[in-house]
């Protein structure tokens, strides 16, 4: 059965192009370089599809190869080289970690045993969840975390539902919502803590390589990211379980017994497991001391991208059993490698290029810097706001994309150094927690059937509020301190 395209889908493959041209020749008596009203008029183009998901979000990224060249932005190569990026081969590294993990179950039998440590209270179990979930999505994609947590919590409800014949229960069901929303939020939440936990964290990653030839260190992301993980951790759970579903249920019989049952049937820790979790901690080992390590050795050697390729090449060349041939990871397992994801990076670098060659970066920071002084809590304040706020509508990445190159050269006309006002921004992508269609998790937490969209907008409006609040605080007290 033919499914037909959506009205929105359909009227973004028109609007989209359509507004290309209007724009394209609208800007052309307003005195802007053609470059740069080619550039912008492309952004409004992938902006409308990304919006509206007129084509897939990774083959819009795709038109900046195609007609940068051909409008005469840029040669070919220099339009492709963007999607050959260091920081998109750092991304694939992780996402290669993250393959063996998942093939040998290692991060369920890590959640799994979290979640025991935590107790068996309705409270304690949700805490369980949060610190489980949010754990795994520091290394893994917070889509794949919710899709591992999520049936698990789904099966601890039904179950202890079942155990406890209280399904109707009110406070049994506050504890039911409160879970579901707890690890939908915290797989979100998570990847905030590491550049390879979230794509908005890379993309700044690599548009500060790409704009002031600066490297992030991995450790010093971490210093800001972990504190900025547990505060909103910790405003998710006083919101959940002390203000909007206080469930007051003591020791939950069932609870641990399913725990350990589950646990039960991953059976010992295998071979291959440990041999996952050798390389992954080896990789994290370098990743976090790597400063240390080029300082012992004299030089420059090591960086995030090099580390994260040489862990992901170990997974396919470290075997498991010689005599058959297998080895932790088969070239076959990559097809669960999320490709797209790397395609709509080097769309956005190709972008944020073309916007930096063609001088709108800097056009933006000599407009907004003429408006006349604004204090840096003011600016990082309002430009947190907007991120938020647009990131409930749009695609993290996709608004990361566009919106970066537009603080950077904000930073740049203020004089104010560009990661003070663009971690922020990316930090604040990620908190979209209102809406179905805000991010993966939240759409596969609505498709389970266990929230309602009222129940998702009341809670997300109070974690957005206690996210802006936070983000601020960090921003102005540990960001600044290990970035100036």
């Amino acid at each position: 059965m033919e499914i037909p395209i959506s009205k929105t889908k359909l009227v973004g493959l028109i609007t989209g192009p359509a507004l290309f041209l209007i724009l394209y020749f609208l800007l052309g008596s307003s005195g802007l370089p053609l470059n740069s009203i080619t550039v912008l008029s492309l952004g409004a183009w992938m902006v409308v599809w990304w919006v509206t998901e007129a084509v897939p979000i990774p083959v819009t990224a795709l038109l900046p190869m195609v007609l940068f060249p051909l409008l005469s932005v840029s040669s070919v190569r220099e339009a492709s080289e963007p999607y050959g990026d260091p920081v998109i081969f750092l991304f694939m590294g992780g996402f290669i970690l993250a393959l063996g993990l998942e093939k040998y179950k290692l991060h369920e039998r890590v959640a799994l045993n979290l979640i025991r440590l935590t107790g068996t209270s309705g409270d304690g179990i949700i805490l369980g969840f949060m610190l489980a979930t949010a754990l795994i999505s520091m290394w893994i994609s917070n889509t794949a975390t919710a899709v591992m947590m999520l049936p698990i919590a789904s099966s601890v409800t039904t179950l202890l539902a079942k155990e406890m014949g209280q399904k109707d229960d009110p406070k049994f069901q506050k504890f039911a919502t409160g879970l579901m929303l707890a690890v939908a939020y915290s797989a979100s939440i998570g990847g905030i803590a590491t550049i390879i936990g979230t794509p908005p964290n890379v993309v700044l990653v690599g548009f500060m390589k790409r704009f002031y030839n600066l490297d992030v260190i991995f450790s010093n992301w971490m210093f800001v990211g972990i504190p900025l993980m547990i505060a909103l951790l910790a405003s998710c759970y006083i919101i959940i379980t002390k203000i909007l579903y206080r469930n007051n249920l003591s020791a939950i019989e069932g609870s641990d017994q399913l725990i350990h049952n589950k646990l039960h049937n991953l059976g010992k820790m295998s071979r291959e497991e440990k041999i996952v979790l050798m390389i992954f901690s080896v990789t994290c080992f370098f990743w976090i001391f790597r400063q240390n390590v080029n300082a012992l050795i004299g030089k420059n050697l090591l960086d995030d991208t090099t580390i994260a390729m040489t862990g992901g090449i170990i997974m396919f060349i470290m075997p498991v059993n010689l005599r058959k041939s297998k080895f932790v990871l088969e070239w076959s397992d990559m097809k669960n490698l999320p490709w797209g994801i790397l395609l709509l990076f080097g769309g956005g670098l190709c972008l944020a290029q073309g916007m930096e060659d063609a001088g709108l970066v800097q056009i933006v920071g000599e407009k907004i810097a003429q408006q006349g002084p604004i204090n840096l809590p003011a600016l990082t304040l309002l430009l947190t706001f907007i991120s938020m706020a647009l990131t409930e509508v749009m695609s993290n990445v996709a608004l990361t994309t566009i919106f970066i190159p537009v603080v950077f050269g904000i930073a740049d006309g203020f004089q104010i150094s560009p990661i003070l006002l663009a971690m922020p921004v990316a930090f604040a992508a990620s908190c979209a927690f209102m809406m179905p269609v805000s991010t993966p998790p939240n759409a596969i937490l609505f498709a389970s059937g266990y929230i309602k969209v009222k129940e998702m907008l009341k809670a997300g409006i109070l974690l957005n509020l206690f996210s802006l609040v936070i983000i601020f605080i960090i921003s102005m007290t540990i960001m600044k301190w290990v970035y100036t």
